[in-house]
């Protein structure tokens, strides 16, 4: 019974849980605006590529202008 009482007052795994929340979170996140960055960093490879030197910028709907 002592064991189980240890246990859950021991706080050294709240630094990995925390760790996992927050890698959670920009996993959703980056779900959720994958069309704008994956349009980002195609825009600027292209750009980083062509040797053109403008990177271009982004509208409000994600798409890369020159």
């Amino acid at each position: 019974m002592n064991l189980i009482k240890s246990f859950l007052k021991e706080e050294d795994g709240m630094g990995t849980v925390e760790i996992v929340i927050i890698l959670a979170v920009l996993v959703s996140i980056a779900l959720i605006f994958r069309k704008t960055i994956i349009n980002f960093v195609r825009t600027n490879l292209e750009s980083i590529l062509s040797g053109s030197g403008d990177a271009g910028t982004i509208d409000s709907n994600g798409v890369g202008t020159e």
